[in-house]
């Protein structure tokens, strides 16, 4: 005896929709807590942010643009960087950042008003940091160290 489809029968068993709602479940979970975590400050992130901003400036110096110069701002939920007519915010979610001329001692934190590099025409730091290397420390849930060498190199550790 033949056993078939009778032609009435269509749709999903319950497996299967069970299936695909546990499925989907289990994605939509793994999902909320990966934007959950982007959620939180990252200070690789800031240091980041600063380099780019750092070079931008430096690139606009080079070339001949007035722009020369990179804006740090920390104001009370941002820490926000201006160069080159363009301007960069991130929250710092708490987070802080200062800065301090490499060999010197003492950490100076980034006012509210702003704090200003300016670059020469060859890309070097310009004055009032000229020949000195700038030493810069973000902390947050984990502290990250930056160095704006005085040739206008940007690298993440301390400057030697």
């Amino acid at each position: 005896m033949e056993k078939g489809v009778s032609s009435g029968a269509r749709g999903f068993t319950v497996i299967e929709l069970i299936t695909v709602l546990v499925l989907i479940g289990v994605l939509s979970a793994l999902g909320v807590g990966l934007f959950a975590r982007s959620a939180i400050f990252s200070p690789l992130l800031a240091t980041q942010q600063l380099a780019s901003a750092s070079l931008l400036a430096q690139q606009a110096a080079l070339a001949g643009n007035p722009s020369d110069s990179v804006t740090i701002r920390q104001t009370s939920n941002a820490f926000e960087f201006e160069a080159a007519n363009s301007l960069f915010s991130i929250r710092r979610e708490g987070a802080s950042m200062a800065y301090q001329v490499a060999g010197q001692s003492g950490l100076t934190s980034i006012p509210g008003s702003g704090f200003s590099i300016n670059f020469d025409p060859m890309g070097r730091l310009a004055a009032p940091f000229s020949g000195q290397s700038l030493q810069f420390q973000i902390s947050g849930d984990s502290d990250f160290t930056l160095c704006l060498s005085s040739l206008g190199a940007v690298y993440q550790g301390p400057c030697s």
